[in-house]
């Protein structure tokens, strides 16, 4: 009987060490996959028109801006995506604002093409940069835009998994600094995706919470 209980136990040993190995090289190859699979055999201009749905405010925009949306096939640059619902809300706010003022309502085809100009540039920076360049600066890094040189702050984030201490996916907190040294005074957002390669960009790809502009649209366009 006493052998049949210790042998029962190696068992249970030789299972659960399994089990976490197991778990483990699943973990491993998952990671893996999130941080070599997305890659895209185009230009950031190409990778953001191969997306359905998603990017067309921005493309609508970059056809306002030919010199930006020409550095996104021919320079190479680091691109924080917003999509379409980070538009949808800061034309949202805008006319409501605009109701409220007994003006007509504006649309990203008449807003002022130097203040879309001024915008869109922030979310494009210069040069290639991916979470591995940011990851050893605990307190971010300041980078320049690509046009104005207006200065962005990128922080490196590791999310936690279950079970792991900073074992889930990447992220990063992009901010507009508002040329103030004072975070509180920083519009921040987060990343839904990051690293995705393309020919001459690392694109990533702002959460939909992000509202276009910084906190700055309504008081650009609102003229």
């Amino acid at each position: 009987m006493e052998k049949k209980i210790k042998t029962l136990t190696i068992g249970v040993v030789v299972f659960s060490l399994l089990a976490v190995f197991t778990s483990c090289k699943k973990n491993s190859e998952y990671y893996n996959y999130e941080t070599t699979a997305n890659e895209f055999k185009g230009t950031a201009l190409q990778y953001l028109q191969a997306q359905t749905n998603t990017f067309d405010s921005l493309l609508l925009v970059l056809d306002r801006l030919p010199d930006l949306k020409d550095s996104l096939n021919n320079q190479n640059v680091t691109v924080f995506a917003p999509t379409n619902t980070s538009f949808q809300a800061a034309i949202k706010n805008l006319n409501i604002e605009r109701k409220a003022q007994g003006k007509s309502p504006l649309y990203l085809s008449d807003c002022n093409v130097e203040q879309l100009d001024t915008l869109t540039t922030r979310y494009i920076l210069r040069g290639i940069k991916n979470t591995s360049d940011y990851s050893s600066y605990t307190e971010g890094l300041l980078l320049s835009s690509l046009k104005s040189g207006y200065v962005m702050h990128v922080q490196y984030n590791k999310i936690n998994a279950s079970g792991f201490v900073e074992g889930g996916p990447q992220s990063i907190i992009y901010s507009d600094p508002k040329n103030n040294i004072f975070t509180k005074y920083w519009q921040r957002s987060n990343t839904n995706a990051v690293n995705i390669k393309a020919k001459n960009a690392v694109i990533n790809i702002l959460a939909p919470l992000h509202d276009f502009g910084f906190d700055e649209f309504i008081k650009r366009v609102n003229l």
